[in-house]
């Protein structure tokens, strides 16, 4: 008896000391983390009078930004640096609005074409991706805040450099491309069915747009598409079963994207887990009306109705229900 006692005695302690490391452990990872993270002070619009009121229950929205800047240096992340947002140095080549449902089961992603023209607060008519050359994420986000009637909970930025080491940091992906193209700004020739796509590969799969049928709109598809195969690989199960991985994928996150001051690693490795029930993941682009001539300037038309119709069901959180009954989600099996 005592003999046992002993041993359960010895059991209890190694695994107190063993809880006590891991903890340790954790925690040190958790504050690693926090210091990777670059946040933007006054990312989100401060003066909650201007903007759309929280939707309670009705889950939450991110606003995704890719910057296009071509610098080889990085703009976004934690390698930055003096180098992040700097007025009219940067526009947004990517503008995706992510809805997460209160139940975290269904996620819609609604892409909005760079050339869209809206009213930017304080400029009047213009592209919208001029908002946050003009004024950063702030007057981005009051841009589609005002375009849509929908509150951006979160911000997140990465530029070319870090969406490609977070691309390779996942052992790169596989997209489907439809028919053989050749990108005439790059080179590249992309070839009609599986490819397998690097960090490098991705950016050229992303940014072209010459030689594909619709311009930019195809481009946007080209852009979900590539999303689409990251979040298949990142929410898979060998990925999430895998603690390993799962903190190299969240050390990647961290180390590449600029973020609102109210992201905590304990919010990204929170959204990354609950998204693992996912019932259904959309892809659409924000209705468009048709496209023109501004002055000089090319640009993209809404068709404000069907923009009002789908911003009415984001903020009632029922937005997958508005996609099937518009027929309006994009199919990104498959790409040109």
């Amino acid at each position: 008896m005592r003999r046992a006692l002993r041993l359960l005695m010895i059991t209890g302690v190694a695994g107190t000391l063993m809880g006590a490391c891991t903890a340790g452990t954790l925690y040190a990872f958790q504050s690693s983390l926090d210091s990777d993270i670059v946040r933007i002070p006054d990312a989100l619009p401060t003066v909650e009078a201007e903007r759309p009121p929280p939707e309670v229950g009705a889950g939450e929205n991110w606003l995704l930004v890719g910057t296009d800047s071509r610098s080889e240096r990085t703009t976004t992340g934690k390698d930055a640096g003096a180098r992040l947002w700097r007025p009219g140095q940067q526009r947004t080549d990517t503008i995706m609005l992510i809805h997460l449902s209160e139940s975290r089961n269904r996620v819609c992603v609604i892409s909005i074409p760079r050339d869209a023209w809206v009213s930017v607060p304080g400029k009047g008519k213009a592209k919208i991706n001029s908002a946050f050359s003009w004024g950063g994420p702030a007057l981005l986000i009051k841009s589609i805040e005002k375009l849509t009637g929908v509150r951006v909970d979160h911000y997140a930025a990465i530029d070319f450099q870090g969406f490609s080491a977070a691309t390779n940091a996942i052992g790169g992906v596989d997209v489907e491309v439809a028919q053989t193209v050749r990108d005439p700004l790059s080179g590249v020739t992309w070839k009609a069915g599986r490819q397998h796509l690097d960090g490098e590969k991705a950016l050229q799969f992303v940014r072209q747009r010459v030689n594909l049928p619709g311009g930019d709109l195809d481009r946007i598809k080209r852009q979900q598409a590539l999303l689409n195969s990251i979040a298949d690989k990142v929410l898979s199960a060998e990925t999430l079963a895998n603690p390993v991985k799962v903190n190299n994928l969240l050390r990647a996150l961290t180390k590449a994207i600029s973020v609102d001051s109210g992201v905590t690693p304990g919010i990204l490795r929170s959204r990354l887990l609950e998204l693992t029930g996912l019932d259904s993941l959309d892809y659409v682009t924000m209705p468009v009306k048709g496209t023109g001539m501004e002055g000089s300037q090319s640009v993209v038309y809404l068709d404000l109705t069907q923009v009002r119709a789908l911003s009415e069901a984001i903020q009632d959180d029922r937005v997958d229900d508005y996609v099937r009954e518009s027929d309006s989600a994009n199919a990104v099996d498959e790409v040109r």
